[in-house]
């Protein structure tokens, strides 16, 4: 097994600077040592020079700068070949915290975790994403330090703040795009806010993307191409491909709330369309549906609550959803290939109904060889997918041998 293969799949992605053609690469920084040492396994430095090519007096300087700056540390000695056993070096995910939120459209969470996603504490509550930015972000801004001091940590151990929003977000700014449920959220400018409270990138994406992130990096590294949909509120998917989230062009793939489906004709949706899945299989949806029979619900976790307590009418609908957001994901399967297809979000915890009809659609849909290996799953991370895939987002930024170099020589 080679090195780069022991380090899970997407969780080091970096984004490359560009080389011209013809020039030698650089050698190996202190950063690349420390995306070897993230995979948990001790080493010497006669090791890693033979894994880097660098020679031994290079790989001490580059030992030295990451134990100056506390993200490694000696791990005890190795076996003896003959005169003094050498030290080994191992990473020290403890070195620095992450804030990582999940904001929602009527609730938060917020987690404080390690650079190994290790969750240190946490809080949520509710929270109306209708109130603006102000609210949402003091309310992330007030936790976080309540979390920091909970955990004995202070603002300088902060790496960074990963936030995850329900709406469309352009990655390369952190600021909300015309988002249909939060007023006031579009092109506010998330980052500087937050970075005026803390120290570090802050990072902002989709919620969607990061419930992908955290499911993937939690429970299936294995799997380099992986689709999460987040049945809620809303509906939206995350895609893992090669291991990292695709965003497409502008941040706005995997909308698939918005794809009109064959029988949502006269079914107005938030968008200003007609016709489309979430108009017709979200939770606020089926909620409008089961108080038009007569049945009290009012929003998704009503229609889960009626669920668990055997509401015929209930467990009817949330299988017609499924099917109907199978129509879209067996389009997607053919499309994308994916060897997961991760169903989450609120409604998912009303039972195995919604899963089933997703899965009858898209198995008799889908083509044979793309539903040959391909398995549709229910979210295991649950409520913390997000706020473990926004602090996975940080972890991959803040770590990424680029910023490690320019962190340990000053930068």
């Amino acid at each position: 097994m080679t090195e780069d293969a022991l380090i899970p799949a997407g969780a080091l992605r970096s984004t490359p600077g560009q080389v011209s053609p013809g020039a030698a690469p650089a050698a190996p920084g202190a950063g690349t040592l420390l995306r070897l040492l993230r995979d948990g396994r001790p080493r010497t430095r006669s090791e890693l020079a033979g894994v880097t090519g660098l020679a031994r007096s290079t790989v001490t300087q580059r030992i030295d700068a990451l134990l100056a700056g506390g993200l490694i540390g000696p791990a005890g000695e190795a076996a003896s070949t003959g005169g003094r056993p050498p030290t080994t070096f191992a990473f020290v995910p403890s070195a620095r915290v992450v804030l990582a939120a999940d904001l929602g459209a009527t609730a938060a969470r917020l987690a404080l975790t390690d650079m190994a996603g290790q969750v240190l504490a946490e809080t949520h509550d509710d929270l109306d994403i209708a109130d603006g930015p102000v609210n949402g972000l003091d309310w992330v801004i007030d936790h976080g330090r309540m979390l920091l001091h909970r955990a004995g940590r202070s603002e300088k151990d902060v790496l960074g703040v990963g936030i995850g929003l329900p709406g469309p977000v352009s990655y390369s700014t952190g600021r909300a795009v015309n988002p249909p449920i939060m007023p006031g959220w579009d092109d506010f400018d998330v980052p500087g806010y937050i970075e005026q409270r803390f120290a570090g990138p802050v990072l902002v994406d989709n919620d969607v993307n990061i419930m992908a992130l955290g499911e993937h990096f939690a429970r299936w590294r294995d799997a380099s191409h992986l689709m999460f949909v987040k049945v809620a509120t809303g509906i939206g998917c995350g895609i893992i491909s090669d291991g990292g989230v695709y965003r497409g062009a502008k941040g706005a793939a995997g909308d698939m709330g918005h794809i009109q489906v064959p029988h949502g004709a006269g079914h107005p949706c938030r968008c200003g369309n007609t016709g489309c899945l979430e108009a017709v299989a979200s939770g606020a949806a089926i909620a409008a549906e089961l108080a038009g029979q007569g049945i009290e619900a009012r929003t998704a976790l009503d229609v889960v609550e009626l669920a668990r307590s055997g509401s015929v009418a209930a467990l009817l609908s949330l299988r017609q959803a499924g099917r109907d957001i199978g129509e879209v994901l067996a389009a997607s399967v053919n499309m994308l290939n994916p060897s997961i297809i991760v169903i989450g979000g609120s409604l998912a915890l009303a039972g195995d109904h919604l899963l089933a009809g997703v899965r009858e659609v898209i198995y008799q849909r889908s083509l044979p060889l793309a539903t040959e290996d391909l398995r549709i799953v229910s979210s295991q991370m649950g409520e913390r997918a997000g706020v473990i895939g926004a602090a996975v987002m940080v972890i991959e930024y803040g770590l990424s041998p680029e910023r490690i170099d320019a962190l340990v020589s000053g930068g």
